[in-house]
């Protein structure tokens, strides 16, 4: 979810832009660069922080457990070469 923090920081941040003539409508320019900013962040295909870690966390032991199953078929590749040339 959209950090609400962040967003009223980014809102603060555009009105300090705008003439002070628009800055002048107050609070409804706000509700309006709110909504519209919310609106548009929304649209995107965002994912949080917490979630970015944990996917992080799981590509990683993903990536272990390839790594470890790799090692696992090289020694039993291994193993079978030399039990084909034992039988010849």
């Amino acid at each position: 979810m959209l950090d609400a923090k962040k967003i009223e920081q980014v809102v603060r941040q555009i009105k300090d832009t705008l003439p002070q003539g628009i800055r002048d409508l107050g609070e409804d320019l706000d509700k309006k660069l709110r909504a519209t900013l919310q609106s548009q962040l929304g649209k995107l295909d965002l994912v949080s922080r917490e979630e970015f870690d944990i996917q992080t966390q799981v590509l990683l032991r993903t990536r272990e457990k390839m790594i470890e199953m790799e090692k696992r078929i090289e020694q039993l590749e291994k193993k079978r070469v030399v039990n084909e040339n034992k039988n010849e």
